[in-house]
């Protein structure tokens, strides 16, 4: 195992209910292995970046009540494919060359994933971008 291999895999959280099972697909064996893992540590990262793209659209997220903020968080992930491709880069920079070839094997299944997960992280510390948080 190379120096790179190592020193990634160490700074990963443990995830003791991201359990990996023989009659489990891949796709869902990598999302408990790689995927929630690396969306764990990078997810300060992944908290900033949304509140710098709030910020960039003016902070338009700030005016709206809960059940819209939620919503917001989802399209712009699914619309924005600047953002939504940032987001990815961010999480995809963490894997180890063996992940990521196992990655691209079926990267549209595994990305859906990766940003449905990403998604409800945001969604579930909503409260951490209240405005005068931001401030």
């Amino acid at each position: 195992m190379d120096t790179r291999t190592k020193d990634l895999l160490s700074v990963r959280p443990e995830i003791p209910s991201a359990k990996v099972t023989d009659n489990m697909s891949r796709d869902e064996q990598f999302q408990n292995k790689t995927l929630r893992p690396v969306i764990k540590l990078q997810n300060d990262l992944l908290v900033e970046a949304f509140r710098n793209y709030v910020n960039k659209h003016k902070g338009f997220f700030y005016t709206l009540g809960l059940p819209k903020q939620l919503n917001y968080i989802e399209n712009a992930i699914h619309r924005d494919i600047k953002f939504r491709n940032s987001l990815k880069g961010m999480i995809i920079g963490q894997f180890t060359v063996e992940e990521y070839q196992t990655y691209i094997q079926n990267s549209s299944s595994l990305n859906k994933r990766m940003m449905n997960t990403v998604i409800e992280r945001l969604k579930d510390q909503v409260q951490l971008f209240d405005k005068e948080q931001v401030a």
